[in-house]
């Protein structure tokens, strides 16, 4: 007992010493308030689970110490770190803290709360509501406040809400402060539309430092702007900033974008050369920088180096390895993490099972996905069915995925469709692959992919007034068609091409090569696709449209600009056309070229006539 308090054993144990130990340190003229004081102090350092949390707080009321602002603060801190902030906060301003208390709430008290709400999972809005608070308790907020609440900001993702934070703090004078700047910078990335006004704060900062260039750059790598992420970082090269470890993973994350696998290579050798620490967070991002820019034998290398891994490490490369559809060692590699004792999430398992999809493994499929909840408590989500039903389609079992799809517990996405869809085109089921595209039209009349899909399906009838029929729909609903482009990366630039384009200084000399590479190709019996140009016009136009698409345009700037037989790596923002598809094999067989090519799907490894995906993607 302590004051009629009934306690635990654990609190009562360390309580007692606590006291006997502040006594003998304490000089004798120590009030008994502060002694009480740093007791609590002392029992709230030590604090690790709820039910202590709620015996403390009785220990605080009944000592008096519910307007002690040093009590409080630990209180709150402490509550923060249980993940219980809800209960600190119920506490601290409940109607019985009367105003006569108010005084006694300092920033740094309501600098807990704020942080504490903005880390925590759906509550972003709480800490503005505290921040809101703090004025009517008449505090004001300091220079440590402003990046908790730009943080609560950027997770709510409301550019209006940022832009009015940015004003208060520029009126109390914290705008000059580097640690508001960048998460401001952070701040204003995370609002999409918002990345100008990051750059304009960054481009107003004093930038004595690489964490300010890491939040610009990262925040042009996660909205997807990264041309403009690799131009920042060669721009703080030259002017001589050392990156650090971070800088580094936001730049990674732009190579593995843009498949700019040279560039990545040249950042792994940065690291080295100027010994950066390479964590384990900085491990991760060059195992996937390898196996999504086409390397994945080197991201393998790199991953059995690491001495210690997470379960990051291990799906990167299960998911770089089904990728370029190694499906068989991408199995392998998960069974052995789980004989490692890693316990494997949902994304790993989206990664095996899409191995098992690009190579035909049915049965292991079947048995991953029926291990998830029988074996590890994973309940399947929505990814999950859709990766069991492109395995299906992939097979030709198109029967199979629709008896699967009937038997989900969840209603399928229109992805899970478009599988269906792609697997009639491939095995012939036109009407059931035309009545599927015509339900997903009803149901998403603004989604284009799903006229594209039905296009497709009547140009392989050739059906060509309804293939026209449904252009037309199209164009009256202002829908056009995604432009397809394709980039490359040579003597350290990107090249990006669309179809048709006349753009690059050596068009001539492009045009010149792909009549050549036309000629070439037919001679050793290539035969082009027509059926993938979208309008009934004459054959020789179709073909010369065929001709002029981005990665033929792009392999033949390639070959103007690199020593025959060096290998060519290619990505495409859309999926890889049948006719490019076959083109491409011709290709790699008359030029003796191997020819890698990223599509928004997978990896194509075209050599000698032949592509790893076994004409199935």
């Amino acid at each position: 007992m302590f004051g009629g308090i009934v306690m635990n054993h654990s609190i009562r144990t360390k309580l007692s010493r606590a006291i006997t130990n502040l006594a003998l340190q304490l000089p004798s003229y120590t009030s008994e308030r502060r002694l009480a004081e740093q007791t609590c102090l002392t029992l709230l350092h030590s604090c690790n689970t709820l039910t202590n949390l709620t015996q403390i707080h009785t220990i605080i009321l009944k000592l008096g110490l519910h307007n002690n602002p040093l009590v409080l603060t630990k209180f709150t801190s402490t509550s923060s770190d249980l993940n219980a902030i809800h209960y600190a906060s119920s506490f601290l301003f409940s109607p019985s803290n009367n105003n006569s208390n108010l005084l006694l709430y300092d920033a740094f008290l309501f600098n807990t709360v704020i942080r504490a709400y903005a880390q925590t999972a759906g509550s972003k809005f709480k800490a503005l509501e505290f921040y809101k608070t703090m004025f009517s308790y008449g505090v004001l907020p300091n220079k440590f406040t402003y990046p908790f609440v730009l943080k609560a900001c950027a997770g709510i993702g409301d550019l209006n809400l940022g832009k009015m934070v940015h004003g208060s703090l520029v009126k109390f004078g914290f705008d000059d402060d580097r640690h508001v700047q960048n998460t401001m910078i952070h701040m204003y990335c995370c609002c999409g539309e918002g990345v100008e006004f990051a750059r304009k704060v960054f481009d107003e900062s004093p930038k004595m430092d690489s964490v300010t260039w890491s939040a610009m750059i990262g925040g042009y790598a996660r909205l997807g702007r990264s041309m403009e992420a690799v131009g920042l970082f060669r721009e703080m090269q030259v002017k001589g900033v050392v990156s650090d470890d971070v800088t580094i993973v936001c730049v990674l994350s732009a190579c593995t974008d843009l498949g700019a696998l040279e560039l990545g290579k040249w950042l792994e050798s940065y690291v080295e050369r100027k010994k950066i620490p390479k964590s384990v967070e900085l491990c991760n991002a060059l195992i996937d920088m390898f196996a999504k820019c086409g390397d994945v034998d080197k991201a393998l290398e790199l991953f059995r180096q690491m001495s210690f891994r997470t379960i990051v490490s291990w799906t990167s490369v299960i998911v770089g390895l089904a990728m370029h559809g190694r499906g068989l060692e991408a199995v392998s590699l998960f069974d052995m993490m789980i004989e490692q004792r890693v316990a494997p999430d949902d994304v790993a398992f989206i990664g095996v099972l899409s191995a098992c999809s690009h190579s035909g493994l049915v049965n292991k499929g079947h048995y991953y996905f029926n291990s998830m909840e029988k074996n590890f408590s994973i309940v399947p989500k929505i990814e999950h069915y859709g990766c069991m039903v492109d395995l299906l389609s992939r097979a030709g079992l198109v029967k199979e995925a629709l008896e699967f799809v009937q038997k989900m517990p969840i209603n399928p996405n229109q992805i899970i469709w478009r599988s269906i869809i792609t697997a009639c085109q491939a095995r012939g089921e036109f009407k059931l692959g035309e009545s599927i595209s015509k339900k997903l039209i009803r149901s998403e009349p603004m989604q284009e992919s799903n006229y594209v899909l039905l296009s497709n399906i009547y140009a392989k009838l050739l059906r060509w007034e309804k293939k026209t029929k449904v252009r037309e729909m199209m164009d009256l609903k202002g829908m056009k068609k995604i432009p397809g482009s394709t980039m490359i990366e040579l003597n350290n630039e990107m090249y990006e091409f669309v179809a048709g384009d006349k753009s690059h200084n050596q068009s001539k000399q492009i045009y010149e090569m792909m009549d050549e590479m036309g000629r070439e190709i037919k001679r050793a019996g290539y035969m082009p696709t027509t059926s993938q140009v979208l309008l009934d016009i004459d054959e020789e136009d179709k073909e010369d449209a065929l001709y002029r698409h981005s990665e033929k345009i792009a392999i033949a700037f390639s070959f103007l600009n690199t020593p025959p037989g060096t290998p060519i790596r290619l990505v495409k923002n859309l999926r890889v056309c049948e006719d490019c598809h076959s083109a491409t094999k011709f290709i790699s067989k008359v030029y003796n070229r191997e020819i890698v090519v990223r599509d928004r799907n997978r990896f194509h490894h075209f050599k000698n006539g032949v592509c790893s995906c076994r004409d199935f993607w």
